[in-house]
C-alpha cells in the first residue's frame, strides 16, 4: 500500500475529541503513516504537544492563524523560535493572509506574518502559509521578504491563482493542495497543479475542512488525504504509488527535523 502523509491536518479541533485515535487508525488503514496537526494559536500549544505524545506518528507546528493575529498580536519571532526547539514541532505556523474573512486588521495579518517568516528562516523549519483572497499582497510579502534571505515555505491548501503559485515555486517554495483540488468546478485548481513540479507537492486534508468526493459537506479527516493524492495522480498523468513516494519524498526532505519511518 502506497505510504502517504497528511501535512495538515487539525486534531487539536474539538471535532475530533470523542474519536482521535479511532480517526487516526482509520488513516493508517489507508496507507497514511504521519500526521502534521497545525498549530492556529499559539497560546494552545500545550494541547498540541500532548496529542503529539499520545501518538507517535503525529508531530505538530507553533503559529498564529490569519483569523488569530489580532488574538496574539505580541508574540515574537523570539517566542516562535523557542517554542519550535520542542523535539516534536516541525514547522512553523499556520501564519498568513485572509482577505475572505478579514477577522483580523490586515496590517496587524501582516506585521504577525512577517514575524513567522523570521522565525522560519532563523530556524530551517518550514512555515505553513495560509492565503485567502490575498494573492497580490502575499506576493509582495514573500518577494520583500526572501530579499532578506531564504526561508522554506508551504502554499498550503492551495486555491489562489496561478501567479501566486508561480511566484512560490520560483521563490523555492512548496505548495500543498487539499480536498478543493477533488471538487467538480475546481478545473482552475487542477491545471495550477499540472504545473507545479513534481517535487514541490505535498498533499493534505485540512481536516475537519474541505472533505472531498464522495465525503463533501460531511466532516474531514486524514484518511480522505488518499482521495486527494488520487485526483493528483490523475492530474499529473501518473498512478497513485507515484504520487505517494513523491509527495512524501518532498514532505521528508522539507520537513527536516521529522524522522522517515520507510528507512527505519
Amino acid at each position: 500500500m502506497p505510504f502517504l502523509v497528511d501535512s495538515h491536518c487539525h486534531l487539536d479541533f474539538p471535532d475530533f475529541a470523542e474519536d482521535r485515535a479511532d480517526l487516526i487508525a482509520r488513516a493508517k488503514a489507508e496507507g497514511v503513516g504521519l500526521f502534521v496537526t497545525i498549530s492556529t494559536f499559539v497560546s494552545k500549544i500545550e494541547s498540541l504537544k500532548a496529542i503529539t505524545r499520545d501518538h507517535p506518528e503525529v508531530y505538530a507546528s507553533v503559529g498564529t492563524h490569519p483569523h488569530n493575529a489580532a488574538a496574539e498580536p505580541d508574540v515574537s519571532t523570539a517566542d516562535l523560535v523557542r517554542l519550535s526547539q520542542d523535539q516534536r514541532i516541525v514547522a512553523i505556523g499556520e501564519a498568513g493572509l485572509d482577505y475572505f474573512y478579514d477577522k483580523a486588521p490586515r496590517d496587524i495579518q501582516e506585521t504577525v506574518f512577517r514575524r513567522h517568516i523570521a522565525a522560519a528562516r532563523e530556524t530551517g523549519l518550514p512555515l505553513v502559509i495560509h492565503s485567502r483572497d490575498a494573492d497580490e499582497d502575499m506576493i509582495r510579502i514573500l518577494e520583500d521578504e526572501s530579499g532578506k534571505g531564504a526561508f522554506p515555505f508551504i502554499l498550503h491548501c492551495f486555491s489562489a491563482g496561478p501567479r501566486l503559485a508561480e511566484v512560490g515555486v520560483a521563490l523555492g517554495g512548496h505548495v500543498s493542495f487539499s480536498g478543493i483540488l477533488a471538487f467538480k468546478k475546481s478545473e482552475e485548481i487542477r491545471a495550477i497543479a499540472a504545473d507545479v513540479p513534481m517535487e514541490r507537492l505535498l498533499v493534505e486534508t485540512d481536516a475537519p475542512y474541505l472533505a472531498p468526493p464522495p465525503y463533501r459537506g460531511k466532516r474531514n479527516e486524514p484518511a480522505y488525504v488518499r482521495h486527494t493524492a488520487e485526483v493528483l495522480a490523475e492530474t499529473k498523468g501518473v498512478d497513485l504509488a507515484t504520487i505517494a513516494r513523491q509527495t512524501s519524498d518532498n514532505f521528508f526532505a522539507l520537513f527536516s527535523k521529522v524522522p522517515d519511518p520507510r528507512t527505519a
